[in-house]
């Protein structure tokens, strides 16, 4: 086994490593800014360092998401309707009814928001069937030929759904949604007695009064659970999915036999993979409706 591009000798710890590793972008303890060289460096910029690839592929595929989906709306046609335009009225009359069965109120927001959370999530996630060594050989490539870069201090991690950052960052948005619909439709008064007076309630005043404290605890514990439970299962999915792929990628350099052995089981992987990926993002489309419908509810 190798490094990308360079030859050297590099063990299948320090391969998993720099797989694994985001390329960071921060403020090192001395006050300057710059790209992090090691994985030690991204963790001392702390919480306010910003993953490049995370940031460039999740954006990326957000752009392609809207323009795939606003050049079939510009063709749009009542005769006979081309393969783009099949393809995305048949997602979209998936989402309807996805919506449809799940959120019984009234809210123009939720069906787009669904929309966009499953083709993105799904963009995100299918990142991960491309070799997980293309892309960074790529960019190791481009970064020590135009730009003089130290090969071993590229990092480029090309699944945006296995950075916890961006897992949570879509989890904490979907809670933000909650919390400002339960407000609006109960009331600050009425989403404070949802979190207060139940699951345990008296018509006695003074047990009431101790009940009060035990259902806060229980109702925000589940209310915090939402958004965690969210990220992690997203996370936790793909980043399994991504350690296989790169363990059966070090197979490779083991020798004919584990190689072809190794292309068998990642041909077998990435055809099981494609099920995951694709019901990962429904899980977190359905898991958003279900919450918001929640939210709705007066009770």
């Amino acid at each position: 086994m190798t490094t990308e591009t360079t030859g050297e000798a590099l063990t299948a710890t320090g391969y998993i490593k720099h797989h694994l590793t985001n390329w960071t972008y921060g403020q090192f303890p001395d006050g300057s800014l710059g790209f992090a060289n090691t994985a030690a460096e991204a963790k001392s910029m702390g919480f306010m360092a910003i993953h490049v690839d995370t940031m460039l592929w999740s954006i990326t595929l957000g752009v392609l998401f809207l323009w795939l989906f606003w050049l079939a709306a510009s063709k749009a046609t009542i005769e006979v309707p081309g393969r783009l335009q099949n393809f995305v009225e048949w997602i979209v009359e998936f989402i309807d009814s996805s919506v449809r069965g799940s959120f019984t109120s009234k809210n123009d927001l939720v069906a787009p928001l669904a929309l966009t959370i499953f083709i993105w999530v799904f963009l995100m996630n299918f990142m991960d069937l491309i070799p997980v060594d293309w892309l960074p050989e790529l960019a190791i490539w481009i970064g020590s030929t135009f730009f003089g870069a130290d090969p071993h201090h590229i990092y480029f991690r090309v699944v945006p759904s296995t950075d916890p950052n961006a897992t949570f960052g879509m989890a904490i948005a979907v809670f933000f949604l909650v919390l400002y619909y339960s407000i609006k439709i109960k009331g600050i008064g009425g989403f404070v007695g949802e979190l207060t007076l139940q699951p345990f309630s008296s018509k006695n005043k003074v047990l009431q009064g101790v009940f009060i404290p035990i259902n806060f605890i229980l109702e925000f514990v589940s209310l915090i659970a939402k958004p965690i439970s969210l990220a992690l299962r997203l996370f936790g999915n793909m980043y399994a999915g991504e350690m296989i792929f790169i363990l059966i990628a070090i197979m490779f350099s083991t020798g004919w036999v584990f190689g072809i052995f190794g292309g068998f089981l990642q041909l077998g992987w990435a055809i099981f993979h494609i099920l995951i990926i694709t019901l990962q993002a429904f899980i977190f489309m359905t898991l958003t409706i279900v919450y918001l419908e929640m939210a709705h509810q007066k009770h």
